[in-house]
């Protein structure tokens, strides 16, 4: 999937990391995705979801917060606020240079944290957890064994899955004073909870609190035998696949980032808003996309303007062989065109005319599958001279622009 990697500036003045996913067409909606605690945004259930729902549509951001994975700051000085933090600042990100984002989803802790942040998100159509707490104090068990510790001297460290991270107290002052419960009533958005009967570090009855405070619209997902983390890529494809169904009732695409009207001649070449250079391009009913190449800064989403100018060569070229093999009988069973594009010094071409500057090559193999005779192979060779944009693009040429009002 095309991704754009970038940093922006977090609730509390980090320089976060984040990646962009995005569909290979124009992103019917933005997703923020919200990571578990201690993990980072290339955790495998974060990174199966997100390419699940960008073959959906969506375009997912996802980022590390403050102190975790490449992102700036200290961990030991975050907490549960400072991560709604991060959030918000992550959502005003993608709104300045995207789109806001119409869906948050969670996971684990950082369900609890989208839930926390949808009241300051008014662009936010629906909200998705996944394994989340009902009360961020939940995490406080898992340093039970260093809270001693952490009260005695005001910090301690505290080993979550394998890696060591430094805890202080304010953390755990800042969790109790959370009231989820009471935001949660306040959501006034369309909820879908997502979560393991089996889940042993966040409990299914945590799905039942949240679940219970929330109004309706809200739905609830069993994800039967799945673990914590969704390490079955079966089951973070079956989460994505469900939340990809559930938003589109509620994430409604921006009608402006819809495909532009086709026009009675010509056709329509217009900015999609995704990526740097990604174009709808409209031909009557037709439709395509339009990139650069990942190299060059764009998507990779679509042919680039070169490739379709070969293609038109490529094409023609097929088209005409073809009428003219069927008008004279010929057992000619198939086409087969490939063109390649290259600029050349005028001075290294034996057979052009131009002298000096650069010179647009165009190299054309054919190749024809069937019953063929030598002087009908030699034939329709050369018809492939003759096809309608060969011709143009040996022949003179003018281009005249005009402005339009807006």
């Amino acid at each position: 999937m095309p991704t754009e990697r970038f940093s922006f500036t977090g609730g509390r003045g980090d320089t976060l990391s984040a990646r962009l996913d995005l569909p290979s067409r124009p992103a019917k909606a933005y997703a923020l995705f919200a990571h578990c605690f201690t993990c980072g945004k290339d955790i495998k259930a974060a990174s199966r979801i997100a390419e699940a729902l960008t073959s959906h549509g969506y375009a997912v951001l996802r980022f590390d917060f403050t102190g975790l994975g490449a992102s700036e700051g200290e961990f030991a000085n975050t907490n549960f606020s400072s991560n709604v933090e991060d959030l918000v600042a992550a959502a005003a990100h993608l709104k300045a240079h995207h789109r806001a984002p119409a869906l948050l989803i969670g996971h684990s802790l950082g369900g609890a944290a989208v839930l926390a942040a949808a009241g300051d998100l008014p662009e936010v159509k629906a909200v998705a957890t996944i394994g989340a707490p009902s009360d961020p104090a939940h995490v406080a068990r898992l340093m039970a064994p260093a809270r001693t510790e952490i009260e005695a001297r005001g910090e301690a460290e505290v080993t979550i899955a394998g890696r060591t991270f430094r805890i202080r107290e304010q953390f755990l002052e800042d969790i109790e004073r959370q009231r989820l419960g009471e935001r949660i009533a306040r959501l006034r958005r369309p909820l879908i909870i997502f979560h393991a009967p089996l889940d042993e570090v966040v409990g299914i009855d945590n799905a039942t609190g949240i679940f219970t405070a929330a109004r309706h619209p809200k739905s609830f997902v069993s994800l039967d035998r799945a673990d914590h983390l969704l390490s079955d890529p079966v089951d973070a494809s079956f989460v994505a696949a469900v939340l990809a169904g559930w938003a589109d009732r509620y994430a409604e695409p921006s009608a402006q980032f819809t495909a532009p009207d086709p026009v009675a001649e010509g056709v329509v070449v217009e900015e999609t808003k995704s990526g740097e250079f990604q174009q709808w391009v409209v031909a009557g009913r037709h439709q395509l996309i339009a990139d650069e190449p990942l190299a060059m800064g764009g998507l990779d989403s679509g042919p680039t303007p070169y490739d379709l100018l070969t293609a038109a060569l490529g094409t023609c070229t097929s088209m005409t062989i073809r009428m003219y093999a069927r008008r004279k009988g010929m057992a000619l069973d198939q086409v087969r065109v490939v063109v390649t594009h290259d600029r050349i010094h005028a001075e290294d071409c034996a057979e052009c005319e131009t002298a000096e500057g650069m010179i647009d090559v165009f190299e054309r193999t054919i190749r024809f599958d069937g019953d063929l005779k030598q002087e009908e192979i030699d034939r329709l060779l050369q018809i492939a001279d003759k096809c309608p944009v060969h011709r143009t693009l040996m022949s003179e040429n003018v281009v005249r622009t005009r402005l339009v009002p807006h």
